[in-house]
C-alpha cells in the first residue's frame, strides 16, 4: 500500500506550549522556512554567538534567513519540551557534526535531529534512543537512476530497476532518504559511503534496513519508516528501537495541530 501524501503548514499558535514526550513516542515537527522578517528577527535573537555568525556565512539571504528558522525553531521546540528558555540552550557535536543537548541543559534524555530541503524542515525529537530524520524535495528533472548506480548498493540498484517506470522516482527517494536518516542516527553522517549498506526499495513494502556487515550498528536495533509530511517532499526517519506511536506537530488539516497517528510498525528483514 502506498504511503499518503499530505500538505503540512505549520501553525505556531497551535503547536502546543507543553508538549509531553511520552517514552516511546516520536514528534515531528514540520518547520516551513518562509517566514516573515518580523518572526526571522525573534528567532535570531534566541540564537547563540556562533549560531548568528554562521548565518552570516550565507551567501544569498534565502539561505541565511532559512538557517535562522531551522536554529530558531529547534531552540523554540526544545525549550518547549524543557520548559527552558530557548536562548539558554546549549549544544554539544559529535566527531561527524550531530548535534545534541548539553547535559547543563537538563535535556539529557531528549534526542533530536533535523533535515531541511529547498523551503521546509523537518525536527524529529524522542527520547533515550538515536533518531535521524532526512527531507529530500523532489526533482522531476533529477536522474535517479544514475545516481543509484553511482551511490547505491548493488542490492538496491537491481531492485530499484525492477520496478516500474511510474514508481521508479518514489523508490529512488524513498532509499535515499532512509538511507541518509540512518546515517545520521547513528552518528555517521556521509562519512560512510552508501554502498555499505542496504534498505528496502520497493514503495509498496515496509521500510526497511538491511544487512549492515561493514557498520557497527547492527540493523536489528534500528527501525525506519517513511514519513508523509509535505507534497513534493520525500522523507524518513531512523530509530533506534520501534516507536509506540509517531506524532506530526504543525498539520494545517488539523485544528488541533498535535494530532496521533496511529502507527503501524515497520518489520526488519
Amino acid at each position: 500500500m502506498r504511503m499518503p501524501t499530505t500538505t503540512y503548514r505549520t501553525d505556531h499558535a497551535a503547536l502546543p506550549q507543553r508538549p509531553v514526550l511520552r517514552a516511546g513516542q516520536v514528534d515531528v515537527w514540520v518547520v516551513p522556512l518562509d517566514e516573515p522578517p518580523a518572526r526571522i528577527e525573534r528567532l535570531r535573537r534566541t540564537l547563540s554567538p556562533d549560531e548568528v555568525a554562521r548565518s552570516e556565512t550565507f551567501r544569498f539571504p534565502e539561505g541565511r534567513d532559512s538557517f535562522i528558522v531551522a536554529r530558531g525553531t529547534l531552540r523554540a521546540a526544545l525549550g518547549r519540551y524543557l520548559q527552558s528558555d530557548p536562548k539558554s540552550l546549549r549544544f554539544t557535536y559529535s566527531k561527524h557534526g550531530k548535534p545534541a543537548l548539553h547535559a547543563a541543559c537538563g535535556g539529557g534524555a531528549l534526542r533530536f535531529n533535523v533535515s531541511h530541503s529547498h523551503r521546509l524542515a523537518l525536527l524529529a525529537v524522542t527520547r533515550e534512543r538515536e533518531i535521524g530524520v532526512d527531507l529530500e524535495v523532489v526533482r522531476s528533472d533529477l536522474d535517479g537512476e544514475a545516481l543509484a548506480r553511482a551511490f547505491f548498493s548493488e542490492r538496491e540498484v537491481e531492485a530499484l530497476l525492477r520496478i516500474n517506470p511510474e514508481q521508479r522516482s518514489e523508490a529512488f527517494y524513498r532509499c535515499w532518504t532512509c538511507k541518509e536518516a540512518y546515517l545520521k542516527a547513528i552518528g555517521q553522517g556521509l562519512s560512510v559511503p552508501l554502498k555499505q549498506f542496504s534498505v528496502a526499495v520497493d514503495p509498496n513494502a515496509p521500510a526497511a534496513l538491511l544487512k549492515t556487515p561493514t557498520l557497527p550498528a547492527s540493523p536489528a536495533s534500528f527501525t525506519i519508516h517513511v514519513l508523509a509530511t509535505a507534497s513534493g517532499y520525500a522523507a524518513a526517519l531512523a530509530l533506534e528501537g520501534h516507536p509506540e506511536r509517531i506524532r506530526i506537530l504543525g498539520a494545517a488539516n488539523r485544528p488541533s495541530g498535535n494530532e496521533t497517528f496511529p502507527h503501524r510498525m515497520d518489520t526488519l528483514r
